[in-house]
């Protein structure tokens, strides 16, 4: 009992080697995690029916860290705007992140946009889009029906305070936690009694998040041999194409676009990399970015950037940061339009283009917002059949994984990004870290 906390520590902390003692890759957490997605593809491989069985594991694992993403979200956005000198700064934080995310997403749907159609993934197809079944898609459909601009935005607004946190509507709890964190800000010393709550039962509930970490190895083991068991590598067959095409587009874009977006910023992007290992293999093994949240909030922290940037610009980021989503859109678009030889206009693929940069800011942290906001898309510009997303339904679970992968360290990006632009980043603390 008396070694746990010490593993604890160097499984999450972050901390530099030369600052603690190393411990063995198996008592690691990104070891402990490659271990179960190794064990839980050969254990997928070769018995496909008991894995299937295994999704409760990772399953149980996602609810886990989203039963307290609401609060965390809450709490360190109070914490963020309270702890600002002032309003003002909030508002400049807040517009930096906004035009960023909105610059590097909308990067994302163009670069997306140009590969689908210089590589042509859905050519040589030649399917019928009436003999497709549209009813596996009807389900996403009718989930993304609410996704209109009006009813988007008001959909923010929830109908208590206690309802967003109950329905756990990332838009919702962002709403109320500004407006308490404003209140918090104008009422001045009055409020400090409130602060310093919220400030403990942020460290409290990070401490919880900590102690489930313990569960990312099962988790991730029951998420990936689902996968596995589910679809196989053999099933995929002819998407298998469009599949390597995405993920090598995304690793491309991490590499290239956000590679240079660090360097300009001042760090690695393969150390930054190494750095959130961890966060990558849970993202990549449960395709989704919600447990890496709170622990991606803490290794950010841990660089050098200021407490209450990170509370503001991370959880922001969740929603509107939509790197990965973003690539998937515009590329997954020209693929069922070229696989059902539609022939799209130039004016054509920019109206799908425009329609996307909205429906994509939903698209984060869920597995599978990205399909349900693609379709949406497809729903508004009817160009193209939403009946052709039956296509692609089946290996959304490996399109997800990556999407989620770069959604993530995206956010982790823009935090250094902001925190460098605002003069909050320690450089010497982030290159101590990241050594």
């Amino acid at each position: 009992m008396g070694d746990t906390p010490q593993i604890n520590q160097s499984r999450i902390s972050g901390e530099p080697a030369a600052a603690r003692k190393k411990a063995p890759f198996y008592l690691t957490l990104w070891g402990q995690v490659l271990i179960g997605v190794a064990l839980a593809i050969v254990y997928g491989y070769f018995f496909p029916k008991s894995a299937v069985k295994m999704k409760p594991l990772g399953d149980g694992f996602i609810r886990l860290i989203t039963m307290v993403i609401t609060v965390v979200i809450f709490c360190t956005v109070v914490t963020g705007i309270a702890g600002m000198e002032n309003l003002k700064k909030v508002g400049r934080i807040g517009g930096k992140a906004l035009l960023y995310f909105e610059i590097v997403s909308t990067l994302a749907l163009l670069t997306g946009m140009v590969v689908g159609n210089v590589m042509h993934p859905g050519a040589g197809f030649n399917v019928d889009a009436a003999t497709l079944n549209a009813k596996s898609v009807e389900s996403y459909a009718g989930a993304s029906k609410s996704l209109t601009v009006p009813e988007f935005l008001m959909n923010i607004i929830p109908t208590t305070m206690v309802n967003a946190f109950a329905q756990g509507n990332i838009l919702q709890v962002l709403l109320v936690a500004v407006l308490v964190g404003f209140a918090l800000s104008m009422a001045g010393q009055k409020a400090k009694i409130i602060v310093d709550f919220v400030d403990a039962l942020t460290q409290v509930v990070f401490k919880i998040i900590n102690m489930m970490m313990w569960t990312a190895s099962i988790g991730a083991f029951g998420a990936m041999a689902f996968t596995v068991g589910q679809y196989g590598i053999a099933s995929l067959g002819p998407l298998g194409k469009f599949i390597a095409l995405f993920w090598i587009t995304s690793t491309l874009f991490v590499f290239v676009v956000m590679g240079l977006i660090a360097w300009a910023a001042g760090f690695n992007i393969v150390k930054f990399l190494l750095y959130i290992k961890e966060e990558i293999i849970v993202v990549l093994a449960t395709s989704s970015s919600d447990p890496a949240l709170p622990t991606l909030m803490e290794k950010m922290e841990k660089l050098g950037c200021s407490k209450s940037l990170v509370g503001l610009v991370v959880p922001t980021g969740y929603t509107f940061n939509t790197d990965g989503s973003s690539l998937y859109m515009t590329m997954a678009a020209l693929f069922v339009a070229q696989a059902t030889n539609i022939h799209l206009t130039l004016g054509q693929q920019f109206t799908i283009f425009g329609v996307a940069v909205l429906t994509s800011k939903g698209a984060s942290g869920v597995s599978g917002a990205a399909f349900i906001a693609l379709v949406a898309t497809l729903m508004v510009v009817p160009t193209i059949p939403v009946a052709g997303m039956a296509l692609v339904v089946g290996i959304d679970r490996f399109m997800s994984m990556f999407r989620a992968v770069v959604n993530m360290i995206g956010n982790g990006v823009a935090t250094l990004v902001v925190a460098r632009w605002e003069n909050e980043l320690d450089v010497e603390t982030l290159r101590k870290n990241m050594a």
